[in-house]
């Protein structure tokens, strides 16, 4: 362990470890407790050290390699790191610290997963949006080294690629939830995600079909060859449900010959029971369906034998197909939605069947009603007409 007055000329072409050792200490006559280690295995090169005690433990921090930094950076790094330890700082302890924190994978997947399976419903969705995007970006990093910088940027970019505000605010809520759980395991201390603004959605848009549009659709719906997906979306458009609702529909859920569904609260939005009334169209997707009696679920992927999480690729195909490329899952509600109100159907009667809690989301369908509407008044203008004609005999 040779004292030197270290100087770069030194580090440039003196670097070497001793024939028979494993490694060698130069250490620094000018900066005391500063030296470089250099390795058998890296003649030519070494790393910056600095010695020092805490609770009377001899300890080895990292500063830099050598031919990363020059010796005037690293003698500076030295002299601040001596200062930080004189006021009581541990720059070893401290990075033990850090390293012992979980890693975001660690943490969502071995604690926060097993914690919200029993009780968040969508807890498979989040689980996608965090193994296809969420994980790649923040999976290695540690629960203490996520900012808040570096999720508004990832939200940023996920928008640029075409996603939906909704879905990527989808993403915010997982990250900000999972978060918040590992703060009240004390794990962390803050949330960088509490106060990342939601995108702007305007989630009062509906689109509706036209009578040839939904004639396509339709169409390509009976033709197609995914006759399970069909299915689910033939079954949405006759009962109003939401996805997550019919594809987590159980056939002991359904009363064929009362004509009933009934959602239990675990399933339903509204988180209370909700008893959907089963129309011709609806029945005939169920007479169809071959699960009864082999499966739980009503909708099953043949292909791995479990219910459908998702069904937005083969409908971004089928839709396609149908050249309906502007209409979402969604809409599917609000086309059920329309057929009841144009048929003259009172808004109570479609918060009724919707399962909507509050009124006021039902009124967004109030201007359908204009044509039940014009027909209620042009029955005052028959009575009417039919006096004039009386009054003139």
């Amino acid at each position: 362990m040779p004292v030197i007055k270290l100087n770069q000329q030194f580090i440039n072409n003196e670097l070497k470890c001793p024939e028979g050792k494993s490694r060698i200490e130069y250490c620094d006559s000018e900066t005391k407790q500063l030296y470089i280690e250099v390795r058998a295995t890296s003649q030519g090169q070494g790393t910056f050290y600095l010695r020092y005690k805490s609770a009377g433990i001899t300890k080895h921090q990292k500063i830099g390699r050598t031919a990363d930094m020059s010796l005037v950076d690293a003698r500076k790094a030295a002299k601040t790191l001596k200062a930080e330890i004189e006021l009581g700082a541990d720059p070893r302890g401290e990075e033990k610290a850090r390293k012992a924190v979980l890693t975001y994978s660690e943490y969502f997947l071995e604690h926060f997963l097993p914690y919200i399976q029993p009780r968040v419903r969508s807890w498979k969705k989040s689980l996608e949006f965090f193994r296809n995007r969420i994980q790649p970006e923040f999976g290695n990093q540690r629960l203490n080294q996520i900012t808040r910088h570096q999720i508004q940027t990832f939200l940023t970019k996920i928008k640029s690629e075409g996603l939906a505000a909704a879905t990527v605010n989808h993403h915010l809520k997982v990250i900000r939830y999972s978060l918040n759980v590992a703060i009240s395991w004390d794990m962390i201390e803050i949330n960088p995600a509490a106060k990342v603004p939601l995108f702007h959605e305007d989630n009062q848009i509906e689109r509706y079909m036209d009578e040839t549009e939904l004639e396509a659709l339709l169409g390509v719906l009976a033709k197609d060859e995914n006759k399970a997906v069909a299915s689910v979306i033939l079954f949405l458009l006759s009962t109003g449900a939401r996805l997550n609702e019919a594809l987590s529909a159980k056939w002991d859920q359904v009363d064929i010959d009362r004509r009933v569904w009934k959602i239990p609260a675990s399933n339903a939005k509204s988180k209370r029971l909700r008893s959907v009334p089963l129309n011709d169209s609806a029945i005939e997707v169920l007479n169809r369906l071959d699960t009864k009696d082999h499966f739980e679920y009503l909708f099953i992927n043949k292909q791995t034998g479990e219910s459908y999480t998702t069904i937005h690729k083969v409908w971004g195909r089928i839709r396609r197909k149908a050249g309906l490329p502007h209409v979402r899952i969604h809409d599917l509600r609000h086309q059920y939605a329309s057929f009841l109100v144009n048929s003259g159907q009172s808004l109570y009667t479609v918060q009724q069947i919707l399962g909507h809690s509050d009124p006021s989301v039902t009124q967004r369908y109030a201007h359908l009603s204009t044509k039940a509407l014009q027909d209620a008044a042009n029955s005052a203008s028959i009575i009417i007409k039919s006096a004039m004609q009386n009054s003139a005999v």
